[in-house]
């Protein structure tokens, strides 16, 4: 196994992380309170109460939690914060750079403006940068679940962000059965169409089948995958996703928490490795699921303790390289990978 400090000294990024997933039981506490709002008579009343509540036996039951937990957001501030307290802690933890998700309808659905989440997030990435050095990109999600007409006029409303950059990409996300990426494809088309360089990807293949992936890749054309776990169940479809260089979104603890495998080591990493299918550690939702970026690395490194140094290399060098970021920066934090392996090569000789 890989020394704890060597993990730590990685430059990460991080490709699926839910901004709402953030919220720790102490700042929802405190937005329910500054906003005066009312939780459910069922809903926990202390940090310990609401903690224990955070064993799910599938997807639905987090995303029900989830979204009684959004409805203490309600000021620009409040998801500044949010926002901010994630680049805080996860700063520490080796993140250089970050491509937030966030989830408009669930703000909008309750007359909170698609401006006021919008603002709040892109100034604490801006200010993350500058405080941190950390770099971002924000990617709209659209809600699966809702009617993709309302999803459709999402992507209205949002045209002057996704036109001016300031949204980088499109994501789709919620629940995954049922929904398949089939009913989105005038969705991204508009957005497409709004901005050429927009950026593409969706959940796809962690509830519903490997034919999702296929599906968001050939209806959707998706820059990368998210989860995409059960690719695995199809071969020629690894070595597409190998081919055509498409990376997976991968959240180790995340799988765990919501019950897609029993264990960490349970997922097809090694295979996808061995396949040459490229993917990143994420945290996805890590105050529900008990783990930030870092603690992710750290499992894994736990129950996968054949990843030497270069292995390691690999994975963090492929999160950088199928980042949405410049070239050049690309070429900083991969130098900046291999100074790093070949400190503890040396060390460990």
């Amino acid at each position: 196994m890989v020394p704890l400090e060597f993990l730590k000294e990685l430059p990460k990024c991080e490709h699926h992380l839910h901004i709402e997933g953030t919220l720790e039981p102490e700042l929802l506490f405190k937005f329910a309170n500054r906003n005066k709002i009312t939780l459910p008579n069922d809903f926990p009343t202390t940090v310990k109460d609401l903690k224990d509540k955070y064993n799910f036996n599938n997807l639905q039951e987090f995303l029900d939690l989830y979204y009684v937990g959004a409805n203490v957001l309600i000021t620009e501030q409040d998801f500044y914060e949010l926002t901010m307290a994630y680049f805080k802690r996860v700063s520490k933890q080796g993140l250089v750079h970050a491509e937030i998700f966030y989830d408009p309808q669930t703000h909008t659905s309750r007359d909170i403006s698609l401006d006021i989440v919008t603002r709040g997030i892109e100034r604490a990435c801006k200010d993350a940068q500058k405080q941190f050095g950390v770099t971002y990109k924000i990617i709209m999600c659209l809600l699966r679940h809702t009617d993709p007409k309302d999803c459709s006029s999402l992507i209205d409303d949002a045209a002057k962000y996704i036109k001016d950059g300031t949204i980088s990409g499109i994501g789709l996300d919620s629940s995954e059965k049922n929904f398949p990426p089939a009913l989105f494809v005038e969705c991204y088309e508009k957005a497409i169409k709004l901005n050429p360089d927009i950026k593409l990807t969706a959940h796809a293949g962690e509830e519903g089948p490997a034919s999702y992936v296929s599906d968001a890749l050939d209806l959707l054309k998706v820059h990368r995958i998210d989860h995409g776990v059960r690719s695995a169940d199809d071969d020629a479809l690894l070595e597409r996703l190998a081919e055509e260089k498409i990376m997976l979104s991968i959240c180790p603890l995340s799988n765990v928490k919501l019950q897609v495998v029993e264990k960490v080591s349970q997922l097809p990493l090694q295979k996808f490795l061995d396949y040459g299918v490229p993917f990143s550690i994420n945290s996805d939702d890590p105050a529900y699921f008990g783990g930030y970026l870092l603690d992710n690395y750290i499992q894994l490194s736990k129950e996968y303790p054949q990843w030497g140094f270069f292995t390691w290399g690999q994975i963090v060098k492929n999160g950088i390289t199928h980042s949405w970021i410049d070239e050049k920066r690309k070429e900083e934090l991969i130098n900046e990978v291999d100074g790093i392996i070949t400190k503890y090569v040396n060390r460990s000789g």
